[in-house]
């Protein structure tokens, strides 16, 4: 899928840069916080704080940081309460957008996120009009220079994993949420670096973007609602055409 592709590409870029001036890593802590507030300050017992701690620790973020994210979860130190919830929407051509939020004001989020998809030529839609589009999983990736399809597969499949396929230069490892800790553990034992392990939302279906300008809406939109401190994070099910992208420069 050249769109999803193209657009991880300007992900990892991005997160790099967030990453550098500390963005990211208020978005991870408040992940952080949430999971352990559910689920506890252990991360052996409660696999979302785990999942949570690993993608902060893959941006380098500091031990102290995610120590105090997690006491904040767990009531050991004073934070302010934030809320989980999804926003779902159309950016331009008809494509479905998930958000995930975490807010402590809904009333300052919600209109904020209205406009960035009204700035964007798409809509804000009501609950359930996208959600059921997409599957939450979970993807563990590894650089394509590095590994073989075939070590990758001896390794991730007997671990649970679903499916292992080259996604621009990365190898993608797909599994269901419950088995990625298995999947990553087993890859790691195998020698293979990882490059990252995430749980996102993988839609059903796709909808192909071959008009320039209706792509480069998209791809504002997706990168607008990513740089928003209480999004999470953001899926869409748009497919842009390599003709497409090679105009988009």
């Amino acid at each position: 899928m050249a769109g999803h592709s193209h657009w991880a590409n300007i992900a990892r870029k991005k997160a790099l840069v967030d990453a550098k001036r500390g963005k990211l890593w208020s978005k991870l802590a408040k992940a952080i916080i949430v999971a352990a507030k559910h689920g506890g300050g252990d991360p052996d017992a409660n696999l979302r704080l785990r999942y949570a701690i690993d993608a902060a620790k893959a941006v380098s973020m500091p031990k102290d940081n995610i120590q105090r994210a997690i006491s904040a979860g767990t009531g050991e130190s004073k934070a302010g309460s934030l809320e989980e919830s999804l926003y779902e929407g159309y950016a331009a051509g008809g494509v479905a957008v998930l958000c995930e939020i975490l807010t402590d004001n809904k009333n300052r989020t919600a209109p904020e996120i209205r406009k960035i998809f009204e700035m964007c030529g798409g809509k804000l839609g009501g609950t359930g009009c996208v959600a059921y589009l997409f599957e939450r999983k979970g993807v563990v990736r590894v650089p394509q220079s590095t590994w073989s399809e075939e070590q990758l597969m001896e390794a991730a499949l007997e671990a649970g994993a679903d499916d292992v396929r080259l996604v621009g230069d990365r190898w993608e490892i797909t599994c269901e949420p419950a088995a990625m800790t298995a999947v990553t553990d087993a890859v790691g034992a195998a020698g293979i670096a990882i490059e990252s392990s995430d749980l996102v939302r993988v839609p059903s279906t796709t909808v192909d973007v071959e008009d320039v300008e209706t792509a480069r809406q998209v791809l504002d939109l997706m990168e607008r609602l990513d740089d928003h401190d209480d999004v999470q994070s953001v899926a869409a099910n748009f497919n842009i055409p390599e003709a497409a992208i090679a105009q988009l420069g």
